[in-house]
């Protein structure tokens, strides 16, 4: 047999269950985070700056992980070693996160939370590419969705259920945590790693000679000329230019340290890796050194088009989600609330009700996942992420404009719609035109495209609200917008991959 057979409904149930708990401390990660560091005297100065931590995270793990996952095989399988050690060290995490005594131990332990979760996490996107035919990795896509949604609408609504429901503390002393947020980060523990486990336990991966056997069935449709290594000069030539760029820009922001922001040293930063990693590649490149990273890189350069194309769509997608998980909270206790004081009783009210509206959020993603299919059946993919995009720019537009807190609901209904589609379709339009034998290194650079993004908003988010908008966190939330509304556009660049 050189096909793969069609999984039933709780096959793929089961393989995507995991992704449930990952779900389940990303989303504790980005509705409480940013209350965390303001409890320990964050600012908005500093808080993007405190949340890169998790994108760099992204953007250096996820394509290491991808490649070595690729590439294992042991009595536990290919990809399920990672879900498993991934999800040990992210509950350890979770744990320990709530009682950080100070500001930078909460910005490590975020550090170290994320590194984990993403270990565990991208092995799962190329987990529906290995185990689903093509016909089906949309489904398998949809259902990881699914359960997002509904891990995001608990685990973010958990603080305020707690308050509500069990009548536990709500405030805390200064400097210290309420009761609601560590026991929210105590269960995020649990169910994360009980999850992973029902994965690991309840899925048989296929074997190498099985594996190997399918990727000579799908692989035939995926075009050679794609996959072309880049030369050693091409690598010095643009490492020359974005070095240049990088110093350029270092020097400009130094010189002009008090009327620009301190954040900007990371996109300098940025554009000074990104050449270091061109040289480094150059030179392996010229005594012919093959090894994970010169792999990485030379598949970086010769991306299948489609994927070219969804980079861009996917980079105007995430950097609005990056402004809403860093700036609601304070957006919506300063303007909706009234409070930027973190020991007052409106500012906690506040930062319970952005946990409410993050599940309101995701809960509108896990019916947005059932009607999406339908529009596509009467339109297509492309069209059908680009409506719901411009449906998410216009909710996160809206925050501008609507004063009553609990009318923002509303807003989060488009954001929600957004998130969904976000999160399936352009892998239902990837996954198709991805060689087979590469699918965990191609999932992790596609990752680059949802990470350099964030890390271009905490570059200059912290300079635009303190600069530009006059200490108003709630434009952050509007550039997003125009972000996700540029990303609608781009959409109609996407060629979709046909086959036989």
């Amino acid at each position: 047999m050189t096909t793969k057979p069609q999984l039933n409904f709780w096959q793929i149930w089961n393989m995507c269950f995991g992704f449930m708990g990952i779900q389940f401390g990303f989303a504790l990660q980005n509705s409480n985070v940013s209350r965390i560091f303001q409890t320990l005297g964050a600012d908005y100065s500093n808080m993007a700056i405190l949340w890169i931590a998790a994108p760099i995270t992204g953007l250096i793990v996820q394509p290491i992980i991808g490649y070595f996952s690729d590439n294992t095989w042991n009595r536990l399988g290919r990809r399920k070693p990672y879900f498993l050690f991934g999800a040990i060290a992210a509950s350890l995490s979770l744990f320990i996160m709530p009682n950080s005594p100070t500001l930078w131990v909460a910005a490590g332990m975020l550090w170290i939370m994320d590194a984990s979760i993403n270990v565990s996490m991208e092995p799962f996107r190329a987990f529906v590419g290995d185990m689903l035919p093509r016909k089906q990795r949309a489904m398998g896509y949809a259902m990881q969705s699914f359960f997002i949604g509904v891990a995001s609408v608990v685990a973010s609504s958990l603080p305020w259920m707690m308050t509500n429901w069990f009548n536990i503390s709500n405030v805390a002393e200064p400097g210290m945590l309420p009761d609601t947020v560590k026991f929210s980060f105590y269960a995020g523990g649990v169910l994360f790693l009980l999850a992973v486990l029902w994965t690991i336990y309840s899925t048989k991966e296929y074997s190498p000679a099985e594996l190997e056997a399918f990727h000579k069935a799908e692989d035939k449709d995926i075009t050679e000329e794609s996959f072309i290594s880049r030369s050693a000069k091409k690598y010095f030539t643009g490492g020359a230019i974005w070095l240049s760029v990088g110093v350029i820009s270092f020097t400009l922001v130094a010189l002009n340290i008090e009327k620009l922001d301190k954040s900007l040293f990371i996109l300098a930063g940025g554009f000074c890796f990104f050449a270091i990693c061109q040289l480094v590649a150059g030179i392996m490149a010229k005594n012919n050194s093959h090894n994970g990273f010169a792999q990485i890189m030379s598949d970086l350069f010769s991306m299948p088009q489609t994927m070219k194309q969804l980079a861009f769509v996917q980079f105007f997608s995430w950097f609005p989600f990056f402004a809403m998980w860093t700036y609601t909270t304070a957006a919506v206790t300063e303007f909706h609330f009234g409070s930027s004081d973190v020991t007052s009783a409106a500012f906690n009210e506040g930062a319970d009700w952005v946990g409410v509206l993050f599940s309101a959020y995701n809960l509108t993603s896990v019916f947005a996942a059932i009607c999406i299919p339908m529009v596509v059946k009467h339109f297509n993919l492309r069209i059908a992420h680009m409506i719901n995009l411009f449906l998410g720019g216009a909710g996160f537009i809206s925050f501008l404009f609507i004063k009553d807190p609990t009318l923002l609901i509303v807003s989060m209904v488009g954001i929600g719609f957004a998130w969904a589609s976000i999160l399936s379709v352009p892998y239902a339009i990837l996954a198709n035109a991805l060689p087979a034998k590469k699918m965990g290194l191609y999932m992790g650079i596609f990752n680059f495209f949802i990470v350099l993004p964030q890390i271009l908003a905490a570059s200059i988010l912290g300079f635009l609200i303190t600069k530009v908008f006059d200490n108003q966190p709630v434009y952050a939330l509007v550039i997003g917008g125009v972000s996700m509304a540029l990303a609608g556009i781009l959409t109609l660049r996407v060629k979709e991959p046909e086959y036989k």
